[in-house]
Order: structure tokens, then C-alpha cells, then sequence
């Protein structure tokens, strides 16, 4: 019996802050994978290997209407710790990387001017717009290795570390292929269908809480 395990990594970089309170590192991605492997639903079973789905820091140049000033993404703390993160799980044991990339689509209104237009019609302006950065080609690659990894018959089980319910599709068919889905939310909220379409639930979420590191 052998598994691969495929990590939404702006999902599980997501979840990990949340769980940790703070930015999460390699290190405690590895941490995270390490406990995965252990759960009981894989004992006697090998691992191939541990994709990492991402996609690396948007290096254009983008207009912050709040300060006036034009800039790289890729320099602020947020690009920064990604690429640390990136560069670090590149070297990793049995990680391997599957990038995509980040697009810059215009701006997208503030959450809070929205809500304050739609109450009482105080306008928007300018400092109320944010840069709308868009990440693709990452679920379609997430997709495209499951049929592959199974077409292949190179693994036996699917593990997918995601919340997002896009990817059932890809979990019917490899479940009518012969192998089995196993997938792991990290806690998050999830649509019903994701669950149907899964042969394993696994929940690491307590494991992770009460870790030491």
C-alpha cells in the first residue's frame, strides 16, 4: 500500500496561523506532515511523496492607493515569509513543489468602506481600494496529480490537506478508479459534499493543539 499526500499550501498556511497564532514556518509544515504520517488511518502504509501546491510571491509592481506608493508584493512581510517557507520545503525530505503563479487583477473595495457605503452611503475612496491578487493554475494541478498518480496505479490512497470543495470532482473519479481518498481540512468548515466524497476523514486538529513541537 502506498500514498501520496497533496497539501493546499495557501490553505495549510492558513490553517497553521490559525492553530499557532502566528505565521507558520516550514518547520511546522514538516511538523504537520510528520503527524499526518503517523495517524493511525496510515500505519502500513508507504509514502511516495508530499506535494506542495503554491504558488511563489507576485513580483509586479502594484499601486498602494493607501499610501500612494507603487511596490513589490514580493517585499512585503507577507512575500517575504512565503518565500522563506518556499525556499526552506524545497530542500525537505520527500517534498517536492508544484507552483503556480499570482496575477494582479485590479482593485477590490475595502470590506469595512463596503459595508459603511451600503449603510449610510459614505462614499468610497481611493485608500478604501486594495490590490486584487489572484492565485491560478494551482487546484487545476492538485487535479490533474490525482488522476495521474492513480491512472498510473503509483498509489494506492490519495491524501488531500484542503478545505475546498472544487476538488470533489477529482475525488469521485479517483474513488471509481479503486483508490482511496483520505483528506484532512485542518479544522476548517467544509461543504457536506467534500465529506461524502472521501473515504477518510482524518483530524489532526487536537494532535496539533496539545504538540509541544
Amino acid at each position: 500500500m502506498r500514498y501520496v499526500v497533496m497539501l493546499d499550501g495557501g490553505v495549510v498556511l492558513r490553517r497553521l496561523k490559525t492553530q499557532l497564532q502566528r505565521s507558520a514556518t516550514a518547520e511546522d509544515v514538516v511538523r504537520y506532515c510528520k503527524r499526518l504520517r503517523s495517524c493511525e488511518e496510515l500505519r502500513g502504509h508507504d509514502l511516495l511523496r508530499i506535494l506542495f501546491y503554491d504558488a511563489p510571491p507576485f513580483r509586479g509592481q502594484v499601486l498602494n492607493m493607501r499610501t500612494g506608493k507603487t511596490g513589490s508584493w514580493a517585499r512585503t512581510l507577507f512575500g517575504v515569509e512565503r518565500e522563506a517557507v518556499h525556499m526552506k520545503l524545497e530542500l525537505a525530505r520527500d517534498f517536492a513543489f508544484r507552483m503556480g503563479e499570482l496575477s494582479f487583477e485590479g482593485y477590490t473595495a475595502d470590506p469595512k468602506a463596503a459595508e459603511a457605503l451600503a449603510k449610510t452611503g459614505q462614499p468610497m475612496s481611493a485608500v478604501d481600494l486594495r490590490p486584487k491578487i489572484t492565485q491560478k493554475g494551482v487546484d487545476l494541478r492538485i487535479g490533474l496529480d490525482i488522476a495521474r498518480f492513480v491512472l498510473r496505479e503509483r498509489v494506492d490512497t490519495v491524501v488531500v490537506v484542503t478545505g475546498d470543495s472544487d476538488f470533489v470532482p477529482a475525488f469521485k473519479f479517483a474513488r471509481r478508479e479503486g483508490a482511496r481518498v483520505y483528506v484532512d481540512a485542518m479544522g476548517g468548515t467544509v461543504k457536506r459534499t467534500f465529506l461524502v466524497h472521501a473515504d477518510v476523514v482524518l483530524d489532526l486538529t487536537a494532535k496539533a493543539s496539545g504538540s509541544s513541537g
